[in-house]
């Protein structure tokens, strides 16, 4: 009888040994479902989240090149009244050397 109880007892401590190891194995497995499923639903929010991001910008990139548009139309108005006032005062220059001599 007591040639029997060790391998009994050997038996019984691999396959609690056994069991342990399917139930780790099957954590295991579990938690890598459970990350892939986050993984995915990151990934989904990240391109929702970079679309949002992508119009936000586009929208604000459209409001800066209009306001520059503005800017650079009054610049040019600037740029075509100086050009006017400068051909007047070359004007009035001629004239006033020509009343001189």
């Amino acid at each position: 009888m007591e040639n029997l109880k060790l391998p009994v007892a050997l038996v019984a401590a691999m396959a609690i040994q056994l069991a342990a190891g399917v139930w780790w194995v099957s954590q295991q497995a579990t938690t890598i479902g459970d990350l892939k499923k986050t993984m995915n639903e990151l990934g989904s929010k990240m391109a929702i989240e970079d679309n949002i991001h992508l119009k936000r910008d586009v929208l604000s990139n459209t409001e800066q090149l209009e306001d520059l548009q503005e800017d650079v139309s009054n610049f040019t108005q600037v740029l075509t009244r100086q050009l006017q006032l400068m051909g007047r005062i070359s004007t009035i220059e001629a004239k006033i050397e020509y009343m001189n001599q």
